[in-house]
């Protein structure tokens, strides 16, 4: 769903973003990463740690289902917990996947070795975080996490709000150089 632009400020876009549990076994590369999180202005919209079962994986990586990495994906991803987040922000997507640098970790350490995963990531599984790579995606995958949110409602009542500079609702707040980031 598009959002009406308004003024010189464009609408703000959804991703996912998911901290792995190679991630989440390290307090600090917990730390680190919701604080590029904060520092890259994004509004962190909800988050939540949670553990999935070996189905839950199974349903959510489907479409990779038959290829060589799909079983040792499936079993790392219900082996620990995990934070997801929906996260907002103008370029919310390709803002995301720049910070998370590419999916095999070797490419991340060589062409940015200052993305995440170039910084944190272990293997081409462990590679410390998730994020959506369409619009599409990222409904299909925000859906899966956080059932309970509704995007169209999002759209409609409180994105409008936090582009004007509504930050009203004790949820969210201005972070370091204007940026979101959720309450303390």
């Amino acid at each position: 769903m598009k959002a009406i632009l308004r003024g010189p400020q464009h609408a703000l876009q959804l991703t996912l973003a998911v901290v792995k549990p190679d991630a989440m076994a390290h307090p600090l590369f917990l730390q680190a990463v919701h604080e590029i999180i904060v520092n890259n202005r994004f509004l962190i919209v909800m988050s939540k740690d949670l553990w999935w079962s070996r189905q839950e994986s199974q349903r959510f990586y489907q479409e990779h289902s038959g290829r060589f990495f799909y079983q040792r994906l499936v079993e790392f991803m219900s082996s620990g917990p995990m934070r997801a987040y929906i996260l907002a922000h103008e370029e919310a997507i390709s803002l995301w996947r720049s910070l998370m640098g590419p999916t095999k970790v070797f490419r991340a350490q060589y062409t940015s070795p200052e993305s995440i995963r170039g910084t944190f990531g272990l293997t081409d599984t462990r590679n410390t975080v998730h994020g959506s790579d369409s619009p599409e995606s990222a409904s299909r995958e925000i859906a899966a996490f956080f059932p309970e949110f509704s995007e169209e409602d999002w759209y409609r009542h409180r994105e409008p709000q936090l582009r004007a500079g509504n930050d009203a609702k004790a949820d969210v707040h201005r972070g370091p150089g204007g940026g979101w980031r959720e309450a303390d």
